[in-house]
């Protein structure tokens, strides 16, 4: 019996994608094209898109939020998995990488479903709320400013449905979170980490998936 999480070396990395990744194709091609990215690293990887997947039809999610859309990929992943009327709003700062976003989710046939908000995320989460928004969206996912997630996640959560999911990205922080914090950074994540352990108000996962993902179901 196991009683921890398996490391993965490479050769069983490898084997992992090789007998449960169901790739699309523009989502292979997206994840080429940003290798060669100076921020690749930003980039969320297959596995994780799938699992996210997964997420969004066990849901039966229709309305889901993002957090961050870098060149697109956990946008894309999102939208392959929501039906033909399902939308992701999808939060960035940046045209740049965003405009490389938009030919991958046309190319994937998605276009119509991605609803991109070029703002900083707290003016359009707080638009959503003033709008009427709070308990409309059924999937939320955090993957930005690491000394915003505290925010994002209030606004996050009052945005949810009961029942809803929040997934927030890169709680493990390559190990750094489990060290004295020499960044802000790091101790946003680790105060967090903490707040959200604590918060009578979601059911709670953390796995050691990609950089660490943490799951917040709103009871």
């Amino acid at each position: 019996m196991s009683t921890r999480t398996l490391n993965l070396d490479d050769t069983l990395y490898r084997y992992l994608l090789d007998v449960s990744l169901r790739d699309h194709p523009v989502l292979a091609e997206l994840r080429d094209a940003n290798r060669s990215h100076p921020l690749a690293r930003m980039q969320i990887a297959a596995e994780q898109g799938q699992f996210m997947q997964l997420l969004v039809k066990l849901l039966g999610a229709r309305n889901t939020l993002e957090i961050g859309t870098f060149t697109g990929y956990s946008a894309l992943a999102v939208a392959l998995a929501l039906p033909d009327d399902g939308r992701v709003i999808a939060c960035d700062i940046s045209r740049e990488y965003t405009d490389a976003a938009r030919g991958y989710w046309e190319k994937a046939g998605v276009a119509h479903k991605v609803d991109l908000r070029i703002a900083p995320a707290l003016e359009t989460l707080d638009a959503l709320l003033a709008q009427g928004g709070a308990g409309s969206i059924d999937f939320a996912f955090i993957d930005a400013d690491k000394t915003g997630y505290d925010a994002y996640y209030e606004r996050c959560l009052a945005l949810l449905r009961q029942g809803g999911l929040v997934a927030v990205d890169n709680v493990l922080w390559s190990g750094r979170v489990a060290q004295p914090a020499s960044d802000d950074d790091t101790a946003a994540l680790q105060a967090f980490n903490r707040k959200l352990r604590d918060d009578a108000r979601i059911d709670l996962a953390m796995l050691p998936l990609g950089d660490g993902l943490t799951l917040a179901r709103k009871r």
